[in-house]
């Protein structure tokens, strides 16, 4: 899931369902949360988020004359795997409501929930964006073209595509249309976050249902579809992708297609890593234990070492030959 739009839309949410709502009292923490407590306590604040790259920033920002006087706190949110915000009623909160904020009186009381539950979000008091992290390339995107260098050899297939494309016995306009017929590795980085948040929050919305998820399924070009590839990498990721899988591929990994809907899957179409063989059972009853049954006619002939002037020994003589030699007398 590309966390740069699930981000953007729910600072969006928020700011949409937070407009106009007056919030009060202290920051409410579940018990079973490993995240720090939120030392903010107000009478009448305003919520408002914003959001870059994998990080969201809440802000509660206290009104003229609430009480205790209190500076505007800054919460920055990872969501992990499964983290989101839901406004809901104050009498019936979703499950796995971790970080809690109510609306002030008058009214029916509201609350704004961080809902995570696999509790892989987390947040943190500084309200700083993370250090270090690189241009947002949804509101960045400049920066992100310009300092953010692409490695060697990415940048030789760039530089390639910009001569095939710009020629110089191309006209402006006929650049211009090239350009934007054919957007190199660095664009497609900037328009297809885009293009999933003017999908309208279906996929990445609060509703789960197939109705919210049939256009980001519609939308879906490569991942999962019929006729696409897929290979997994050195970490355990699997990779889509049309065609060849290039010369950078996983060594020893094995490109495996799509199928329609409705085949019959084969070997070839899994992607799991098969655990080694396990040892086999020790002791020839376990090791044949499963085999069909051979007639007469199917066992092979052995070859006796015996020596043919010794008579053969019986099982009822071996038997008891044992209890002989076991001290054991009988009268």
């Amino acid at each position: 899931m590309p966390e740069g739009p699930e981000l953007h839309l729910a600072s969006q949410f928020v700011n949409k369902a937070c407009r106009g709502l007056v919030f009060g009292g202290r920051v409410e923490k579940s018990p079973i949360s490993r995240n720090p407590e939120v030392p903010f306590e107000s009478s009448a604040y305003h919520i408002s988020a914003s959001a870059r790259g994998k990080e969201l920033r809440l802000t509660l920002s206290p009104l003229p004359g609430a009480q205790p006087p209190q500076e505007p706190l800054s919460l920055i949110f990872h969501f992990g795997m499964s983290g989101s915000f839901q406004l809901a009623p104050s009498n019936a909160l979703p499950p796995h409501a971790h970080l809690r904020f109510y609306t002030a009186p008058p009214g029916p009381q509201l609350t704004l929930c961080f809902v995570d539950i696999r509790r892989f979000g987390h947040w943190d008091l500084s309200g700083e964006w993370q250090a270090g992290r690189g241009p947002c390339v949804l509101l960045e995107y400049e920066q992100f073209r310009l300092r953010m260098p692409p490695f060697e050899k990415a940048r030789t297939v760039l530089e390639a595509l910009k001569q095939h494309r710009l020629s110089p016995k191309l006209t402006l306009s006929q650049k211009i249309k090239a350009k934007l017929q054919n957007p190199d590795l660095l664009e497609l980085c900037h328009s297809v976050p885009k293009e999933v948040v003017q999908l309208g929050g279906k996929g990445y919305g609060q509703t789960t249902g197939e109705d919210d998820f049939a256009p980001f399924r519609a939308w879906l070009q490569c991942y999962g579809i019929a006729g696409m590839h897929s290979l997994r990498d050195r970490h355990g990721r699997t990779i889509w992708f049309q065609g060849d899988p290039g010369p950078l591929a996983p060594k020893g990994g094995k490109s495996h297609k799509k199928k329609a809907s409705g085949a019959q899957r084969g070997p070839e179409d899994r992607v799991e890593v098969h655990p080694p063989p396990s040892k086999a059972p020790s002791g020839t009853r376990r090791a044949w234990r499963g085999l069909p049954e051979q007639t007469t006619a199917q066992q092979p002939e052995r070859t006796s070492l015996r020596d043919p002037k010794v008579p053969p020994v019986t099982e009822k003589g071996k038997r008891r030959g044992r209890r002989a030699s076991s001290g054991c007398c009988r009268p």
